[in-house]
């Protein structure tokens, strides 16, 4: 669809779950939406190197490497989109920012509050766009739901209940993973899921949480090392083979919110039913949104005054006037999960053009990097309340405000 000549060349680092997401975004984005600049997938960078060429022929990147900074260094690359395992997201972004390159990071930003500030403050220095890879801000019917919230439809904000509920580690002998590794991943469920929860609720509500009560638990304290099957899980090599689990499988945490609402939230992955139950619902005195990502193309709304039967309405978010929604098919045809990445790269190519603020930012992503670590504090001293350490860098004007 767009005529642009003009390429912006991307390498992705990571050839897992979320660099397969990523190269079909960077791919589709340009046929379905107008673009200021051409995504152009450039340079695919992997871990080992038969898996990586692998990758790099099945998703037909023209170019591979096993060397990150080979694509840091390289002046024929634009974009650095890292797809990799927490504990390596601030060296490669740092690295990046430096050479001036724009950087889509994903979440959550970093392993430490420390870390993600650094990041923060290297991006305030950039004249690049960094970007971190909260997902389902783009989801068609919660970027919906933010401008309803902002238009005053629920009025005052009271409450805010928060749920992201999964079950794929439900079963003690599913095999380790590096997300159940502690050095690597940062945290369990409370940063895997959990991290999308608080940026959902302080995105959609504008308001930042300053306060948490928490409690972390872990059930299956090891699990079987994994064989070669690729996935989250992969297989059990063998069962009486284990290695330990060093972080939360589940989290809980009631919330103060800067603007006075209440919040409660639940992360799991042990939740058993639920695949990918990623919810939250908000009520004000004038009203109230609901959503279930379990039912990504539905927002439930209540109006408190206009709504005489006092009941929630479904609204299908597949109207062509609905964000995103006009890009893609007939009215009453659903989106998917991998949309969500799409706009997601849409969203970053017209930041980089200049066309729209980035959202979210590094110091967003740091936000929510704030809370984890308050929730991990009080839930370390049983429960009591812990306060969320507030921002201390300034923002780059290239990280603007959300539209």
């Amino acid at each position: 669809m767009t005529t642009t000549t003009s390429p912006l060349r991307i390498a992705l680092i990571g050839t897992g779950f979320m660099g397969r997401m990523h190269t079909h975004a960077w791919r589709t984005a340009p046929r379905f939406f107008d673009l200021p600049l051409t995504p152009e997938p450039t340079l695919l960078v992997g871990h080992r190197p038969d898996a990586t060429a692998e990758a790099a022929a099945r998703w037909e990147w023209p170019e591979h490497t096993v060397d990150w900074r080979e694509a840091v260094e390289r002046d024929d690359i634009d974009v650095i989109d890292i797809c990799t395992p927490g504990q390596t997201h601030a060296e490669i972004a740092l690295a990046a920012l430096a050479a001036g390159k724009h950087v889509l990071c994903e979440k959550p930003l970093a392993n430490s509050v420390a870390e993600a500030e650094e990041m923060t403050d290297a991006a305030s220095r950039a004249g690049s766009v960094a970007m971190c890879g909260f997902s389902y801000r783009r989801t068609p019917a919660l970027t919906l739901a933010r401008e309803l919230i902002a238009a005053g439809r629920v009025g005052e904000i009271r409450h805010v209940r928060a749920q992201y509920l999964q079950d794929w580690l439900s079963d003690p002998d599913a095999p380790h993973t590096w997300r159940l590794d502690r050095d690597r991943a940062g945290s369990g469920a409370l940063g895997d899921i959990g991290a999308h929860s608080i940026d959902t609720a302080q995105w959609l509500t504008g308001q930042d949480i300053t306060g948490v009560s928490a409690t972390l638990r872990t059930f299956v304290t090891s699990r079987p090392r994994r064989g070669e099957v690729e996935g989250l899980g992969g297989v059990a090599a063998d069962t009486s083979d284990r290695l330990p689990v060093t972080v939360d499988d589940a989290a809980a945490f009631t919330a103060h919110f800067d603007g006075g609402a209440l919040g409660v939230f639940e992360a799991t992955r042990l939740a058993t039913g639920r695949r990918n139950a990623n919810r939250i619902e908000i009520n004000g005195d004038r009203g109230a949104i609901a959503f279930d990502f379990e039912r990504m193309n539905e927002l439930e709304v209540y109006d408190a005054a206009a709504d005489v039967a006092q009941g929630f309405r479904r609204v299908q978010v597949t109207e062509a006037q609905h964000p995103y929604a006009g890009a893609w098919w007939p009215v009453g045809h659903g989106l998917g999960y991998e949309h969500l990445f799409t706009h997601q790269a849409v969203d970053f190519v017209r930041a980089v053009a200049g066309e729209i603020p980035v959202s979210p930012t590094f110091a967003d992503a740091t936000q929510v990097q704030r809370v984890l670590a308050a929730v991990e504090q009080s839930a370390a001293h049983d429960s009591i309340l812990t306060t969320v350490a507030t921002a201390a860098a300034p923002e780059h004007p290239l990280e603007g405000n959300p539209s």
